[in-house]
């Protein structure tokens, strides 16, 4: 349904990853995807289900806004490890 990804810099290590997605499962429930981690390296993921959509836009809009707060910002383009 709906994506957002969060990149972060910071000095000269790899830029990090953040990643909420809103998805319908095959049960029916609406879910929120949060993966992070590295770029170019094997992130972590958590999936946490709810019982409606607006539970999920608000618990969703809750994680990006946290990340952000953390210094994780939208861009273009996907970063690529030189």
């Amino acid at each position: 349904m709906a994506i957002c990804i969060l990149y972060r810099h910071s000095g000269g290590r790899r830029p990090r990853y953040y990643r909420v997605e809103i998805a319908m499962n095959l049960f029916e429930e609406i879910s929120v995807m949060r993966e992070w981690g590295v770029s170019g390296g094997k992130g972590r993921t958590r999936i946490d289900l709810f019982g409606n959509l607006r539970e999920a836009s608000t618990a969703a809009d809750r994680y990006r806004s946290r990340a952000q707060r953390r210094g994780y910002a939208r861009t273009d383009r996907a970063l690529v490890p030189a």
